[in-house]
């Protein structure tokens, strides 16, 4: 397994396929906000560039879980995360998991639909298969 050191060596490369291979357009959001809580959304290192160009100090939004870093939390929620307006304050450059959502992988299922959105069924199976391809480039290069 590689450590989060040799995953960001490669995320920018990553970083590129995704961009080239896959636009994620999801915009019949309900914007509940249930994707934000509780999140361990693993960054890579080109996220967490973009999250420091907008002036935020990576000690306000990373946390290690695992030897990877993660949004952190506060309050049960990513940090990025209103409560009151249920909105992202950096939806624009939001980290890459959070842009396939709710598209995820899972080590027990592999490339999925997280259940716990509730328009998980709205996915079809052209965006599944779409992105299963780019979760599969993006693992391939992470873990070779």
């Amino acid at each position: 397994m590689l450590n989060f050191d040799q995953i960001n060596n490669k995320s920018q490369h990553v970083h590129s396929i995704v961009m080239e291979c896959f636009e994620w357009k999801r915009d019949y959001c309900l914007k509940c906000g249930k994707c934000c809580l509780n999140t361990e959304m693993i960054l890579l290192d080109e996220d967490i560039k973009r999250i420091q160009k907008l002036g935020y100090k990576i000690d306000f939004f990373v946390r290690k879980l695992h030897n990877y870093n993660v949004l952190k939390n506060t309050r049960g929620h990513c940090v990025f995360f209103e409560p009151k307006s249920k909105k992202c304050k950096i939806y624009e450059n939001r980290p890459l998991g959070c842009r396939l959502y709710p598209i995820i992988y899972d080590e027990e299922k592999g490339v999925s639909v997280d259940p716990y959105c509730p328009l998980a069924h709205t996915v079809t199976s052209e965006e599944l298969e779409k992105a299963s391809k780019v979760i599969s480039q993006i693992i391939e290069k992470l873990f070779p």
